[in-house]
């Protein structure tokens, strides 16, 4: 082989190893756009405090708020989009002593309070995330009702049967979404 062969496979072989390089991150920043993710030691703090999946914390944040916390229309605050209402009932179920609605801002207090809630669901429904989920969004209230008429009919109510579109799609949006949290970010969430 000649030197200035040899010298060309080099240069070739610089510049394949370059374009994966930057593919790969091309690539990993397209997936970090689709699918956003931060506040990961606050979630897994969470995650483990409140014996949830990480990745179902993530979904839900990523549902809510796609990890901008702006407040909503009707007021939900935060990460995971916590009505003040339903912070002031969660600190008196959980003996919090002080809580205002500025709080609510803080990544570390929303995340805590949203994770109280979904452990919360989580109990209420037996482990069911698909009702858990389903009451974080449309209300524990309605999803007892539909889960007495469902049971009253002979059955368990499948995500299908949510009559409120708005949280028939949003079931089907967290969980899926936990699905590609769990494939996409085992390191980052500690799985």
């Amino acid at each position: 082989m000649t030197q200035r062969a040899f010298g060309t496979g080099v240069v070739i072989a610089i510049l394949l190893v370059f374009g994966a390089v930057v593919l790969s991150g091309l690539e990993k920043a397209n997936v970090n756009s689709a699918l956003p993710l931060s506040e990961t030691a606050i979630i897994r703090e969470q995650a483990a405090a409140k014996h949830l999946d990480p990745a179902l914390i993530a979904a839900v944040i990523y549902a809510e708020s796609k990890f901008e916390p702006r407040p909503s229309s009707a007021g939900a605050q935060g990460l995971m989009q916590i009505l003040p209402a339903t912070a002031l009932y969660l600190a008196h179920l959980s003996g919090g002593s002080r809580f205002t609605t500025s709080d609510l801002a803080s990544p570390r207090i929303n995340v805590a309070y949203g994770s109280y809630y979904l452990r919360y669901l989580l109990d209420h429904y037996h482990g069911d995330e698909m009702l858990a989920v389903a009451a974080y969004n449309g209300g524990l209230a309605n999803v007892d009702h539909w889960v007495a008429h469902a049971i009253d009919a002979g059955g368990h109510l499948k995500a299908a049967e949510i009559p409120f579109p708005e949280t028939r799609e949003y079931v089907q949006r967290v969980l899926t979404a936990q699905r590609a949290y769990r494939a996409t970010y085992p390191r980052e969430l500690g799985l």
